[in-house]
């Protein structure tokens, strides 16, 4: 089922040098003028502002009030978080800002198990049940919790909403709410920070490397400001003095001067998230603003231990979740249920599902009264709004266009199915369901080299909606094959075109291909740097490989 890519090439105009190749990976990310190309090149802190986020002036002002007079009156302040990497870099930073400024605040995040997801009447009552309560702040979460809100207000509490994820119709009725959703929550929240501390956003501060760590974490688009605030984090983190940071990348085995964009999606990030999956986010939270050596070495074992755990919990998932794929006529969704699925993974098994079989999935860890699902999407299909096409049928449902969660009395599961089902044969598209793979251009061969990988390095970070700049080179001969990894599941070949030789390797296709010695292929690559023992040399990354059609 996981059938060939499209390729669908950007530019077909003749490349004849350096600066062609630049303009035109520029143009197939919508940078076009001088003044664009400047500012995409040279990136400025200064050019990131509540105004440039489109966050609401009035009521950033009635919020700044508000925290202005609990600091005051030593009011007692809850940070409400979330227990993902977003939630808890942002919890992080209200906190220790507010910390900072005299104020009486302690930072919460639910626990998935027993209060779910986001700002619930559960959580304020386990709040209140120890201690008495003036004002919440949500981070990365909030926009969505009308019910809550109401019952905080009947409390007498406050609450102020800091969030990024999609609205619905109608908005809480939250004291101030602090929204875009141009940045990550941990975005929004370090912008609210500087303005509650009266500071200018700075290179500086060790804030900073959080936003970077969240804003890579939960793949925003890296664009504009998400960009800027990564290019400079990522300088940042690289520099970090954190010492429950720096024990994290100790017991991952990176080096901090190596952190980039994959160190964090594929390394750290899952090591974070893995408490919350599984246990408590507490103790990333914990971890992340901890001052002691040793109780960061302690949390860091715990994190790279929980991961591993969910690692396993994962796999046994997965492998139950593509039995039920595969016994199934799949047309156009994916929807699986289990007992036997935790609600921390649910996320991780509806990627995976999508990456095999290129089908929207919406995967449920099923209990006795209610289910919490997982859901996400393939490109240019909003799942969100799909799932609120049903919403008569569920509890709660949030999140982005590609990746939502929802909760559902069990009772109605089956009657959710089939509504889903209804609606997607009426709403996905053929071309919704067509693998395709983006290609900025077809690369002249000596073009291939050191200066070309400099040029192309001054478009970093790339991530979402900045892809790595990716080529297509057709008629490569193959001149070696050799498998790599435990299992051979990689490909390292040496291929040939116009007398010029080129390493290249292929990841998890390995022992899947095909392909033989003296084949003639068309490529699909990006250009990397291997380094080995000291040595660095180009090498081409392959995303795709087939064989010359005659």
């Amino acid at each position: 089922m996981n059938q060939a890519k499209k390729w669908q090439v950007e530019n077909t105009d003749k490349i004849g040098s350096i600066q062609e190749l630049l303009k035109i990976l520029l143009a197939n990310r919508g940078i076009v003028t001088k003044k664009e190309t400047e500012d995409f090149l040279n990136p400025n802190l200064s050019d990131v502002t509540i105004n440039s986020v489109k966050i609401n002036k009035n009521e950033l002002k009635k919020a700044l009030a508000r925290i202005s007079k609990a600091i005051k009156e030593k009011q007692k302040i809850i940070i409400f978080g979330d227990y993902d990497v977003d939630g808890i870099s942002a919890s992080a930073i209200l906190w220790e800002t507010l910390n900072s400024l005299g104020a009486d605040v302690l930072p919460f995040i639910p626990s998935r198990f027993d209060e779910g997801y986001g700002l619930s009447k559960e959580g304020i009552d386990n709040l209140l049940s120890k201690q008495k309560l003036d004002l919440i702040i949500t981070v990365d979460n909030g926009i969505v919790a009308n019910k809550a809100v109401e019952y905080a207000n009947k409390k007498n509490i406050d609450v102020i909403i800091t969030d990024h994820h999609m609205p619905s119709k109608n908005l809480p009725n939250a004291f101030a709410i602090i929204h875009t959703t141009l940045l990550c929550g941990a975005g929004v929240a370090y912008l609210f920070s500087k303005e509650i501390a009266g500071q200018k956003i700075n290179d500086k501060d060790t804030h900073l490397e959080l936003v970077a760590l969240a804003t890579i974490s939960d793949l925003v688009p890296l664009t504009f400001a998400n960009r800027i605030l990564v290019y400079f984090g990522l300088r940042a983190l690289r520099k970090t003095s954190r010492i429950g940071l720096l024990s994290l990348i100790e017991k991952a085995g990176i080096r901090k001067e190596d952190i980039g964009v994959y160190e964090i999606g594929h390394i750290l990030a899952p090591r974070l998230n893995a408490m919350g999956r599984l246990s408590s986010a507490m103790d990333s939270l914990r971890l992340i603003c901890t001052n002691n050596k040793k109780r960061a070495d302690e949390l860091s074992t715990l994190l790279s231990k929980t991961n591993f755990q969910r690692q396993q919990v994962t796999i046994d998932a997965l492998v139950d979740a593509r039995k039920k794929v595969e016994e199934k006529e799949i047309k156009n969704l994916i929807f699986i249920a289990s007992e036997s699925y935790q609600q921390g993974i649910v996320g991780l098994v509806a990627g995976r599902l999508v990456e095999e079989y290129y089908f929207p999935s919406i995967v449920i860890s099923k209990g006795k009264k209610y289910s919490k699902a997982s859901a996400r999407s393939v490109k240019g299909f909003n799942i969100i709004e799909f799932l609120r096409t049903a919403s008569d049928l569920l509890v709660d449902v949030g999140g982005h266009p590609m990746a939502a969660g929802f909760t559902v009395e069990t009772s109605k599961l089956e009657l959710l199915e089939e509504k889903l089902f209804e609606n997607a044969s009426k709403l996905l598209k053929k071309q919704h369901l067509e693998r395709s793979l983006r290609i900025d251009a077809e690369l002249p061969l000596d073009l291939i080299n050191s200066d070309t990988y400099l040029q192309i390095q001054k478009l970093s970070p790339f991530g979402m909606a900045n892809p790595e700049p990716t080529f297509v080179t057709k008629d490569f001969k193959i001149e070696s094959i050799r498998l790599l990894g435990n299992e051979g599941q990689h490909l390292k070949l040496k291929i040939i075109k116009d007398n010029l030789f080129f390493d290249a390797i292929a990841f998890g296709i390995g022992n899947k291909n095909e392909l033989k010695i003296g084949d003639s292929v068309d490529v699909v690559y990006t250009i990397d740097e291997n380094e080995w023992n000291g040595n660095k040399n180009l090498q081409l990354k392959i995303k795709d490989i087939r064989k010359t059609k005659l």
